[in-house]
């Protein structure tokens, strides 16, 4: 059976703004102007670039040092996947929203510039 779009997007939502306002002020407001898009599963455009079908979420675009001298054709986003992020959870609300908060702090931290083992060392691999 697939999963309640509504309902996972309304719930991924309220999580990612939960997320936002516990930020500090300056770093809230760098991250309220990157846009957050929601998507069951990764698209065959993506499995083509080599992203996992069951990724949680994914960085694209140009981290925030990099913006203003960028030639890139895509600004930066985030992009959560909901069904993947609800098969992690054992569909689990509770779980659900936790991941979410995870994968989208993750994904900011490579906007900001980490890698995988500085997110890792902040908990959030």
């Amino acid at each position: 059976m697939p999963p309640d779009w509504e309902k996972l997007h309304a719930l991924a939502r309220a999580e990612v703004e939960a997320t936002l306002a516990a930020l500090p002020a300056p770093l809230r407001e760098r991250a309220r102007a990157l846009p957050v898009t929601c998507e069951l599963r990764p698209n065959a455009a993506h499995r083509r670039d080599g992203i996992e079908p069951d990724t949680l979420g994914l960085f694209v675009g140009p981290e925030f040092a990099d913006e203003e001298t960028s030639a890139l054709p895509l600004p930066p986003q985030i992009i959560l996947f909901l069904a993947n992020l609800l098969d992690l959870a054992d569909g689990d609300e509770a779980c659900f929203r936790a991941e979410v908060r995870t994968t989208f702090l993750h994904e900011l931290g490579h906007y900001l510039g980490l890698d995988e083992d500085d997110l890792f060392d902040r908990g959030l691999e």
